[in-house]
């Protein structure tokens, strides 16, 4: 415990200076991530299939340093693999975590949906969230894997409008800057932070924006 007082206290410490990607991340992408034609990134093997918990914590504290400023009552994410990293942002700001569902339990009532359009899937499908968890007045902070088209994003936004709460910022493991998505946030006004920015996948060579 004391062990996490104190790096949360180096995180407030530091919110301060200037943002910089994430040399550890984007080293664990150049070394383990694998392209596929289609602009397609693996990185099933440290985020979302085999998962890093060391590097996972690292992201997060990332991530808390980044949205201090930020006044933040809940973390949003999307299952399946955004729920590690918005999991260690929950745990490390103590405030509860929701994930919306892609498949509705026969027990779940009074909830809110929306249709997000997978990128590597190719194909549209509903998520779901209870507004008993998702409320009026919350102040959201949105944390995923994979920032592409902004289709997920999108989703995000109207499901956090259906409930009429607030979009206090959005974060990125991995954001896909040809693909754009990150620029037509920014230009709505969204708080958008992304640890990795990856230039382009062309000739599948990895290249980040440094």
């Amino acid at each position: 415990m004391q062990i996490e007082v104190f790096s949360y206290l180096c995180i407030l410490c530091f919110s301060k200076f200037k943002t910089y990607p994430m040399k550890a991340l984007e080293d664990r992408i150049l070394s383990d991530g694998k392209c596929f034609d289609g602009g397609i990134l693996k990185v099933d093997n440290f985020i979302n299939h085999q998962m890093d918990p060391i590097l996972m914590k690292s992201m997060a504290v990332e991530f808390v340093r980044r949205f201090a400023s930020r006044d933040i009552t809940k973390v949003l994410t999307i299952e399946a693999s955004g729920i590690a990293p918005a999991i260690m942002v929950g745990y490390l700001l103590e405030l509860p975590v929701v994930f919306a569902k892609k498949n509705v339990p026969n027990t779940m009532r009074n909830m809110i949906s929306t249709s997000v359009y997978s990128f590597t899937k190719e194909r549209t499908y509903q998520v779901f969230v209870n507004k008993d968890y998702l409320c009026k007045g919350d102040k959201v902070l949105f944390i995923d894997d994979f920032l592409a088209n902004g289709n997920a994003a999108k989703g995000i936004i109207d499901l956090v409008s259906q409930a009429g709460a607030e979009l206090v910022g959005m974060g990125f493991l991995i954001e896909k800057a040809f693909q754009h998505g990150g620029d037509a946030l920014r230009e709505a006004g969204i708080h958008v932070e992304s640890l990795a920015v990856i230039e382009s996948l062309d000739n599948c060579q990895i290249k980040i924006r440094r």
